[in-house]
């Protein structure tokens, strides 16, 4: 198959890379730069030029702020019978774009990124496809994250974003409170140093990742959540409730049971 993928980031590297080996890809992105470390692909810089490679399915694996406008980019240059797909990390937008649309789509994210995940061994990670998508779409995708060993799941666009919103944005918020009120410790304890590890990983990503997963529209009801319970555990503290403070870790470890 003859795959474009939009954006020479770190996810349409990997992709570019996995798919090469048995598809023809090509790569573009405006920024030249970008572009040196892409092998065994066409490169490209300037929209026009993929009207001449004619792709059969395009990856958009542009950040979520420049999905749909790298997708209007290319638009016009595209055979009517490509497959639109994206792996966008909040699906936000997306749905209305596809359904404007007679093109067939597939819309699918994986859960993972080279900064936590080893990519060598991807078999504990997990990818989500969405269940609108298009059949043909929903194949290929079903059968590369199967062969890179991902537990794949089907939602719909609002589950997705559900779903993140709580698997995502809760420990990127949690995390990054964390880091605002960490201070030097020239002896840090055990539990403070992978705690460290866990922010330092995550202030890797660029902020326009960062950015994406907590504008997630069901981010604020999960952030109103932590302020609720960081509040019930303020006054048990404040107080000295022993008891109080038995009952909220009794409900605690009832979750991660």
């Amino acid at each position: 198959m003859k795959i474009l993928i939009l954006g020479a980031g770190k996810m349409g590297s990997f992709f570019a890379d996995v798919l090469s080996f048995d598809h023809e890809v090509a790569v573009l992105d405006t920024d030249p730069r970008k572009l040196r470390f892409i092998y065994n692909t066409q490169r490209m810089t300037v929209a026009a030029e993929v009207e001449a490679f004619a792709p059969e399915m395009v990856i958009n694996a542009a950040t979520l702020k420049y999905t749909i406008p790298a997708f209007e980019s290319v638009l016009p240059y595209l055979p009517a019978s490509c497959i639109l797909s994206d792996i966008a990390s909040v699906k936000t937008g997306l749905e209305e774009f596809y359904k404007e649309r007679t093109r067939p789509y597939v819309s699918t994210h994986p859960m993972f990124g080279p900064t936590f995940a080893s990519l060598s061994d991807l078999s504990t990670q997990s990818a989500i496809i969405i269940s609108e998508s298009s059949h043909l779409g929903k194949v290929f995708f079903r059968d590369l994250y199967h062969h890179l060993k991902l537990n794949v799941f089907e939602y719909s666009f609002r589950e997705h974003d559900e779903t993140i919103a709580y698997s995502l944005s809760i420990p990127f918020a949690s995390t990054l409170v964390f880091a605002s009120v960490m201070k030097h410790q020239d002896a840090p304890g055990t539990t403070f140093k992978k705690h460290m590890n866990i922010a330092q990983g995550l202030l890797s990503e660029d902020d326009f990742l960062l950015s994406e997963i907590l504008f997630n529209p069901y981010t604020p009801g999960q952030l109103i959540n932590i302020r609720e319970r960081l509040g019930e555990l303020l006054a048990i503290v404040e107080q000295k409730d022993s008891e109080g403070m038995k009952r909220f870790l009794s409900e605690v470890r009832k979750n991660i049971e």
